[in-house]
């Protein structure tokens, strides 16, 4: 669940909004500025006058989509007007951004006249690659969407009438393969006449499906050819039947396809159609019916919601971005409905095919056989972006609609690499901790970003989160934020029937570092030791600590209770820092100050070892100002010796030093000085030699190269447990929490 104060803090933070307009070309020197501007502009604009193509050469026009509206349909929020509709945009521009690598400008208009909003529109099209139609209410929005198409020579699309159809479409495809139907002969049953459920009875109609085949419902039943109060585009599916209920209508239907409201699908229903029914409820926020109520109204129901942790989650995430992806490629003239079918029928496709490992990795190693349980990939699955826009991009040019040719194996491999291959990593991480779900205990159970930490894992279904402190404290501090503990165990140490325990167990522990009964029994009313006893006895998975506490000291209670796994000498840090195409990881950043040569080959084994268990292959390079022996100086010895004792221990691992980080980083500098290196490719595991270097350049990466950090990960502990750093934000919390939960499930726990 998403909370309003949470959602305004986002949507506000240090900058409002959530998106922003960034150069792609260096603009630092003069020369630099007089090339971006006048007079080097000057070349570009000539070229483009004399040969209009060439405006997609010199300029980010074919990357760019413009999505219009006018926020008089929001779904679920209805008409908000303009400005209201802007956050909206400003979203569905974020993820074509994060799923496609496509710009978008959001373009709100004040216009409700459907003719002015179509020459406004028209009048930019010298801007834009392709337009994105939403939220602009039936029929004005279809009428508008169809005069574009006609008068502009680049793709229009209408989001809403649609992208859920494109996913609904190849969910159907292998729903009706599963149950043995052709799409010729099955009854549909559509309920829903606005915008989503007419772009289904448009697509079904290409896919084949006849017509008289189809009964379409709204809130006042048939959509039939003797109403007055249906417009033209109603009109074009309405039937004469004597089925005038939604109840009518499904006794011996095949298939339902639900794009009303929740909860106005019943089992009865269900169980008056035909055999293998197929039933998509893809109301939003809340399906037609629930997923496992119908599940379980009919063992040979085939099912599929809205609802995204649902099996055969019918999203229009799933479409949208990929589509524009294939046709901006291309620079298609339009978007057709059997490109829409391509994207279609590439996504039933993908779900036949063998889940990749990552895919089933995330998903706490499950097994994703196609079936009635799995009729769509997981929006997680790195190939949707490869196959739907080659498929789109293919169809444009068997239709002729393509300005450009592009060869399709060439082009595949462009998209494999076009957003990176880790660019799904923190979300296949949560998805993976919702399956392990482990017992998180959380000390500073009164601070802020704990507590707002705490919501998130609950909703999120990432872990069950135990607070230490009073009950009247951290309800206190809970009920000022507005946040629900509802379900949330609390821990008080000193009214706890473990405190007697937890301090002999702690004097056991540290009876011969100093600590004496009474000192044990006081270590036991605070709240980071007693989490530490709790992680150390088993009444908890895992232990995060620091937000209120200096690292230093919280470390040391790490070391003191739990300490390392057997067989490592120290406890070590990663950080993962994303990039916009790629992650890095970092160690030592955060714990060894001076690291000796055998401590910095362990750091790098435990790294490489971590970095495999997330599900990327790791790439190491040890760090120094020198290149394989040009300076012969102890620090420089200290890496090469460290490099070698990594090596010795796992011989397989990709790993390379001493050098400096730029050869890590640059294969043609690799190629010319280096040929003998075995980075193949740039090293993705980063290994510092020493705490300060370490330690800047992380956060000179964090203040000034747009990195964003997750970390520190705690490696080589004897159980999972993570220190967070003082300002470190309510995320870190949540993503070291789905790391720990890998450390729980076993994938991390341990030495090398």
């Amino acid at each position: 669940m998403i909370r309003r104060e949470e959602s305004l803090r986002y949507h506000e933070g240090d900058r409002p909004g959530k998106i922003e307009v960034k150069m792609s070309k260096p603009c630092l020197s003069p020369r630099e500025m007089r090339l971006a501007y006048l007079p080097g502009v000057a070349w570009p604009v000539r070229e483009i006058a004399d040969n209009p193509a060439n405006v997609w050469r010199y300029t980010a026009r074919g990357n760019l989509v413009g999505m219009v509206s006018n926020g008089s349909a929001v779904p679920g929020l209805g008409d908000v007007g303009p400005a209201a509709a802007k956050p909206i945009q400003e979203g569905i521009a974020l993820l074509f951004k994060r799923f496609a690598d496509i710009d978008v400008f959001d373009l709100e208009l004040d216009a409700r006249d459907p003719e002015r909003i179509v020459d406004l529109v028209r009048t930019l099209e010298p801007t834009f690659g392709a337009i994105c139609i939403k939220d602009i209410r039936a029929p004005e929005g279809l009428e508008i969407y169809d005069r574009l198409r006609e008068t502009m020579s680049i793709p229009v699309f209408h989001e809403n009438l649609y992208s859920t159809a494109i996913v609904a479409m190849a969910a159907l495809i292998n729903a009706l393969d599963l149950a043995d139907k052709e799409i010729s002969s099955v009854r549909v049953v559509i309920c829903g006449a606005g915008t989503v459920g007419l772009g289904c009875a448009r697509l079904l109609t290409a896919l084949g499906h006849p017509p008289e085949n189809l009964l379409l419902y709204d809130i006042r039943g048939l959509v039939s050819p003797d109403r007055e109060d249906l417009h033209r585009y109603q009109r074009d599916f309405a039937r004469d039947d004597a089925a005038r209920t939604l109840e009518q209508g499904l006794r011996g239907a095949d298939v339902f396809l639900g794009a009303s409201t929740g909860g106005v699908l019943t089992p009865e229903m269900i169980r008056s159609m035909s055999r293998f029914p197929i039933v998509f409820g893809m109301a939003t926020p809340a399906p037609e019916i629930a997923y496992q109520e119908a599940r379980s109204t009919r063992r040979d129901a085939i099912v599929g919601t809205s609802f995204g942790q649902d099996p055969n989650a019918i999203v229009d995430l799933l479409s949208f971005p990929y589509v524009f992806r294939g046709a901006l490629d291309v620079q298609a003239k339009g978007i057709s409905e059997r490109m829409m079918l391509a994207a279609a029928r590439s996504l039933a496709e993908l779900a036949r095919e063998e889940v990749p490992e990552e895919v089933s990795r995330a998903y706490g190693d499950e097994s994703f056989t196609f079936g009635p349980d799995y009729l769509l990939p997981m929006p997680i699955d790195p190939r949707i972006l490869v196959r739907q826009s080659a498929a789109v991009a293919r169809q444009a040019m068997e239709e002729g609609l393509a300005g450009r040719s592009v060869p399709v194996d060439g082009y595949e491999e462009s998209l494999a690499v076009r957003l990176g291959t880790t660019r799904e990593l923190v979300r296949r991480l949560i998805t993976k901790a919702r399956s392990v779900n482990p017992r998180i205990v959380l000390p500073e159970g009164t601070s802020e970003k704990i507590l707002r930490a705490c919501a998130l894992l609950i909703d999120e279904g990432i872990a069950n989160p135990i607070l230490v402190g009073t009950e009247e404290d951290v309800h206190r501090a809970a009920e000022r934020l507005g946040i629900d503990l509802g379900g949330v165990a609390i821990v008080d140490p000193a009214h706890s029937p473990h405190f007697d325990a937890y301090a002999a167990e702690y004097l056991t522990l540290c009876g011969r570092r100093g600590v004496t009964p009474d000192l044990a029994r006081t270590r036991m009313t605070h709240a980071r030791h007693f989490a530490a006893l709790m992680l150390h006895k088993g009444d908890a998975d895992m232990m995060i600590c620091g937000a209120t506490d200096h690292y230093a000291e919280s470390m040391r209670t790490v070391l003191e209770i739990i300490g390392p796994a057997p067989g490592v000498r120290r406890i070590s840090s990663l950080h993962m820092v994303h990039r916009p195409k790629e992650v890095y990881f970092l160690a030592d950043c955060s714990v060894n100050i001076e690291p000796d040569a055998e401590d910095l080959a362990e750091i790098a084994l435990l790294a490489a070892r971590t970095v495999r268990a997330l599900g990327i292959e790791p790439r190491v390079a040890m760090l120094s100002f020198s290149n394989f022996g040009s300076v012969d100086h102890p620090l420089a010895r200290k890496v090469r010796t460290a490099t070698r004792i990594a090596r010795e221990r796992n011989p397989g691992l990709v790993i390379e030093g001493e050098l400096q980080l730029e050869t890590a980083l640059d294969a043609k500098i690799r190629r010319r000085y280096f040929p003998f290196s075995d980075l193949t490719q740039n090293a993705n595991v980063l290994v510092f030699p020493d705490l300060q270097s370490g330690n800047l350049s992380l956060h000179l990466l964090q203040q000034i190269g747009e990195g964003i950090a997750v970390g520190p990960i705690l490696m080589g502990t004897r159980l999972p447990v993570h220190v967070i750093q003082q300002g470190s934000p309510v995320d870190d919390v949540v993503n070291l929490a789905a790391v720990g939960a890998l450390q729980v499930a076993g994938a991390l726990t341990g030495g090398m």
